[in-house]
């Protein structure tokens, strides 16, 4: 018997919003480097958040 077809949320594009928001902001705050391994490290979060939250259903 097979379950019915899941459908996979992916996290590529917020991974990449939250980079390229966190690089133009730590930019603007003199920090573009900064910006960028927290945009980084908060889009890594999201999608490891949301993988979690797609597995358990």
């Amino acid at each position: 018997m097979t379950k019915g077809k899941k459908n996979p949320t992916g996290a590529g594009a917020i991974i990449a919003l939250l980079i390229l928001g966190g690089t133009i902001v730590g930019g603007m705050m003199g920090q573009p480097s900064a910006g960028l391994l927290a945009g980084a490290a908060l889009g890594a979060l999201i999608a490891l958040l949301l993988w979690l939250w797609e597995r358990g259903k």
